[in-house]
């Protein structure tokens, strides 16, 4: 396969089985194949990725000690601002020339869990921009459909409980990271914007401007564009949906090359609960021992973040 598939899934919502069965499959050859694959179907229309885009513009355009007043590296929780460099996906290579922004699952500041600081439930922060909040939250929403969507899809190709994901990512580990990309003319040359790795979780939407970066590795070891196509969102499987099918999909490293021009790019990486026991499903090969959603995301953060020792 040279080209990543494109995967309708608008039929996952028809009360017909085999609608449903037929999206499942190209899923789930998606998934074994390349791990990567485009999305149509999904529950964000062009004007909500315009106004996402702008929402993204809004924030990066602001002064850097703006910024950095929401640095992730004040907070014990994954949300907040990761600036220039802050973040080395590819322990071989510099740090990732890119800036960040991380939103959360958004908790009243009373909710049982904030209270009670468990891990990954914190409270975001906020720039003080006038709709901004209103307007990162109901994308945040928008991704978050889509990604349940999916997990339908692909439990209906694994053979198991066409709901059997529901109950794990009804209150998920879910961030909407906002991304920026300088123009390769800034920082080293030998800088990748995201250095090669694989992501951590069980799935990753993106959408992304048009502006050229993301390469995809193919199984046999060839790098890969992957353009953007108008109106879809890019998908890949993560480490730990793979660790839940015993690598019956495996996830695939994938990289940003440095842009010509700014680049802006936004992802929703879905994790499971934190609680959820993510253990191999049966009937597959067990490769790994049971973990759960906090558990495995908190070891994979500490080998990326120099500044987040103990810290969730």
């Amino acid at each position: 396969m040279t080209e990543l598939p494109i995967v309708d899934i608008s039929r996952l919502r028809s009360d017909q089985l085999q609608e449903r069965a037929a999206v499942a499959k190209d899923l789930g050859f998606a998934c074994r194949d390349i791990g990567f694959f485009y999305v149509t179907g999904h529950h964000l229309a062009p004007e909500d990725l315009s106004a996402l885009f702008a929402l993204s513009n809004r924030f990066f355009a602001l002064p850097v000690s703006a910024k950095d007043a929401l640095s992730i590296k004040l907070s014990d929780h994954e949300v907040g601002y990761i600036g220039l460099e802050d973040e080395q996906l590819d322990p071989e290579s510099p740090n990732d020339y890119k800036e960040a922004f991380n939103i959360g699952l958004d908790l009243a500041p009373d909710h049982p869990d904030i209270v009670a600081r468990k891990p990954f439930r914190g409270p975001n922060v906020w720039p003080d921009l006038p709709g901004w909040r209103e307007e990162a939250l109901r994308a945040y929403t928008l991704f978050w459909r889509t990604g349940q969507l999916i997990h339908r899809g692909l439990s209906l190709d694994l053979g198991i409980e066409e709901t059997f994901f529901d109950d794990k990512i009804d209150a998920p580990i879910g961030i909407l990271r906002l991304l920026h990309y300088p123009a390769r003319a800034h920082g080293a040359a030998d800088q990748f914007g995201a250095g090669a790795h694989t992501d951590y979780g069980n799935l990753t939407l993106l959408a992304t401007d048009g502006v050229a970066g993301l390469q995809v590795k193919l199984r046999s070891g060839t790098w890969i564009d992957a353009p953007t196509v108008p109106g879809a969102l890019i998908c890949n499987i993560g480490d730990c949906l793979m660790r839940w099918t015993g690598d019956t999909y495996v996830s695939t490293p994938h990289r940003v090359v440095r842009p010509s021009q700014d680049r802006y790019s936004v992802a929703f990486f879905l994790d499971p609960n934190p609680d959820a026991r993510v253990e191999t499903l049966p009937g597959f090969p067990t490769r790994y021992p049971p973990t759960t959603g906090a558990a495995y995301l908190k070891a994979r953060l500490d080998q990326t973040y120099g500044h987040r020792g103990a810290a969730v």
